[in-house]
């Protein structure tokens, strides 16, 4: 009873934006299975990821968003409050990194990884905040920051991932504040090395050095992150509030 009063997610309504594939799909899987129903945002469907959640025998519906247009983020946010008629949970997850350093980036790299990071997770997090201020709702908003936004990763060279994300705890704590009136808690999950698609591209001898530097000595599986992102959604976590939970196998100790 106490596990399901204050860790459940039963009747809640969670959207995970990116939710086709890696973390997205991992932590929206686990949210349903905490008991949530789940709203997933892709740009692409996320048919896949629903067909996980019903087989575990619970709720899931994909919707093609793209986060960085405020239209489709108004018009998926609609689309799931007539489904379901309320937003408890947003895991604000979807993002995409530049592969170049500085010298090497222009104005048109800054503005595509800005407009997803930074500005899609500010414009969802606005849609979703609507909803629960107009509904009355103490909901959770939790952001996706990174490990590489309270550090600067080597031996790679990623200024402008590592910008992005650190912008997005400050905008976390920002907004954390804005929304408390609202009964609305606002925290980011700032993983380290997680085995998906954006890290597992990488030249086998990056990885390697990348090992070395890890406590743990390995990357983080995307169901890793799904105990943080359930504590914040949850009544448990009732009052944390503008917090940046670091899942990094030790990394940022060092």
């Amino acid at each position: 009873m106490f596990l399901q009063e204050y860790f459940g997610l039963d009747g809640k309504v969670a959207i995970v934006t990116g939710g086709s594939q890696g973390i997205g799909q991992a932590v929206a899987v686990d949210l349903a299975k905490a008991g949530a129903t789940v709203a997933l945002f892709s740009r692409s469907g996320a048919d896949h990821t629903v067909k996980m959640i019903e087989e575990a025998g619970k709720v899931g519906k994909s919707y093609i968003v793209d986060v960085q247009s405020e239209e489709s983020i108004e018009k998926g946010v609609a689309a799931v409050v007539r489904d379901f008629g309320k937003v408890d949970i947003l895991f604000n997850n979807a993002g995409i990194t530049v592969h170049k350093n500085v010298l090497e980036a222009d104005s048109s790299d800054w503005e595509h990884i800005l407009k997803t990071n930074l500005l899609g997770e500010v414009a969802m997090a606005k849609a979703v905040a609507k909803v629960m201020i107009e509904k009355k709702i103490k909901g959770s908003i939790i952001n996706m920051g990174s490990m590489s936004g309270s550090i600067v990763n080597v031996p790679q060279m990623q200024t402008l991932y590592n910008v992005s994300k650190a912008a997005v705890i400050h905008m976390t704590k920002s907004l954390a504040i804005e929304w408390a009136d609202y009964g609305i808690r606002v925290n980011s999950l700032s993983p380290g090395y997680i085995a998906t698609e954006m890290a597992l591209f990488v030249e086998e001898e990056l990885k390697q050095q990348w090992m070395k530097l890890i406590p743990m000595h390995r990357m983080g599986n995307p169901h890793e992150l799904s105990g943080a992102v359930i504590f914040l959604a949850c009544d448990a976590a009732g009052y944390t509030t503008g917090s940046n939970i670091i899942v990094d196998g030790g990394y940022t100790c060092q």
